[in-house]
């Protein structure tokens, strides 16, 4: 028996359920040395680095340490090693996420890393959707299993019930006919339904449950979404097909991730200025230095401090595998909570109130992937189908993966390919080819990816095409969408 877990146990739900504190730049010095004084592998990290953990004692100094990925950290050191007194003792769940080979990567953690990821989902089901106040069925739509996904939210949904929230969970996970046999059994005895899944199976559920009749505003529909980017126009036609009254309030998006759970959420503040830039896009160029429109959420610093290295992304954050300025490579930046407010401000625009946190805005990761139904979809993947008998020969090898979206809003697995010169490729055979690797290699394209939505729209394009495989260029093996 762990006396000692049993108290930080304790210790930690004390402060789940007491009032969040002010963030400190000392609480995040305070991670950092504890992580060095009980972590193995990253003793081992800072030692190869020639970093002494006792010179770090400002914030100047911390920006000095050295940044960690997957490569360099966790797939460098026995995973043991990456927990705190080089044990699993102190940990009792096992996440997993996929690779670009489908090589797994282990993500140890505690109930003590749930409680803050709970706050983080406490900032949108009772700041936003008044879950403490309005009797609640939270319907979690993520995959259940291994995936951090679906457990982790089951999980966080639970503690916020345990903190006094009037919530109840269901989780059929990503099984939608089990979805819409239980909602109408459920939902009639509750003030409100919460769906919590990836885009663009939350989009197919209210779809397929239109089209069986469900009435989906009596069940005073909230949405919770996490894993790809949508649109301002997804948001209001999703919204208005499950009959959402106030999109704003009540669809909001996490940005996740199986290293560390939930970084940030929208808020009604957060989605409200969003809104305003989606309508503004040379402001939103100038904000945010490119057309796209991201994903903008706020954080806490306190639990997840973020930090901009070249236009990516990196954190810091306790958790089963403590993570020290961790290079998680989105595409990305930070603002301000005062400056983005005096921007809008000096724009016309008084966006309604919020938590007085700063932003992140997020594009999607940078190293060559596309998210689809919450899978990332790697190029390594779709190479493997198109070196089939029958297809190498009629390919360059070259190729484009995108998501987009089709004229209903629904999204699809796009990928142009270059024909071989003087060759003739077969277009279905190349995709049924892809579909069959990705489900082979990819465990999360397989498990996330609703059946009939797997197999790829796969478009051909001749060799040295101007717009998708110009000559002389680097190649890309992806698009943004």
């Amino acid at each position: 028996m762990d006396l000692g877990r049993r108290t930080r146990v304790r210790q930690a739900f004390d402060t789940f359920f007491a009032p969040p504190g002010p963030p400190s730049e000392s609480h995040l010095l305070d991670l950092f040395h504890k992580t060095a004084e009980t972590v193995p592998a990253y003793r081992k990290f800072l030692r190869e680095h020639g970093i002494a953990p006792g010179e770090i004692t400002t914030m100047a100094d911390f920006r000095t340490l050295p940044l960690a990925d997957k490569a360099s950290y966790h797939r460098k050191y026995p995973l043991p090693e990456l927990c705190r007194d080089g044990t699993f003792a102190g940990c009792d769940m096992i996440a997993v996420s996929s690779g670009s080979s489908g090589q797994p990567t282990i993500w140890p953690r505690a109930l003590e890393d749930e409680l803050h990821v709970a706050r983080r989902f406490e900032t949108v089901l009772v700041d936003a959707f008044e879950a403490d106040r309005r009797s609640t069925l939270a319907v979690v739509c993520f995959p259940l299993g291994t995936w951090v996904g679906g457990l982790f939210t089951t999980a966080c949904v639970r503690h916020l019930a345990a903190k006094g929230c009037p919530i109840t969970v269901v989780a059929p996970g990503n099984n939608k006919a089990e979805i819409l046999r239980v909602l109408p059994e459920l939902a009639p005895h509750f003030e409100q339904v919460v769906l919590l899944g990836y885009p663009p199976f939350v989009k197919d559920v209210v779809d397929t449950g239109l089209a069986e009749g469900l009435d989906w505003p009596a069940y005073a529909i909230k949405l919770v979404l996490a894993g790809e980017v949508f649109s301002e126009q997804w948001r209001d036609l999703v919204g208005q097909r499950a009959g959402v009254t106030d999109p704003v309030r009540h669809i909001a998006s996490l940005y996740g991730t199986a290293d560390a759970g939930v970084l940030g959420t929208e808020t009604p503040l957060s989605v409200a200025i969003r809104r305003f830039f989606a309508d503004r896009p040379e402001l939103a160029r100038e904000v945010f230095g490119d057309a796209r429109l991201p994903t903008l959420v706020q954080y806490d610093p306190a639990s997840r401090f973020f930090e901009v290295h070249e236009g990516t992304l990196l954190f810091s954050a306790d958790g089963g595998i403590p993570l020290i300025r961790y290079h998680i490579a989105d595409d990305g930046g930070l603002l301000p909570h005062a400056e983005l407010l005096a921007l809008c401000a000096r724009h016309g625009f008084t966006p309604p109130p919020g938590p007085e946190l700063p932003f992140v805005y997020v594009f999607g990761r940078s190293l060559f992937t596309v998210s689809f139904f919450g899978a990332n979809v790697y190029p390594e993947n779709v190479t493997v189908g198109l070196e089939q008998p029958g297809i190498s020969d009629t390919v360059t090898g070259k190729f484009v993966i995108e998501a987009v979206e089709d004229e209903d809003r629904d999204r699809r697995l796009r990928i142009t390919v270059e024909t071989a010169p003087g060759a003739t490729a077969d277009a279905a055979a190349i995709a049924t080819a892809v579909r069959e690797q990705l489900v082979r290699l990819n465990s999360e394209f397989a498990h996330y990816v609703p059946e009939e939505r797997q197999l790829p729209d796969v478009v051909l394009r001749p060799a040295g095409d101007p717009e998708y495989f110009p000559v002389g260029v680097k190649h890309r093996y992806t698009r943004p969408s």
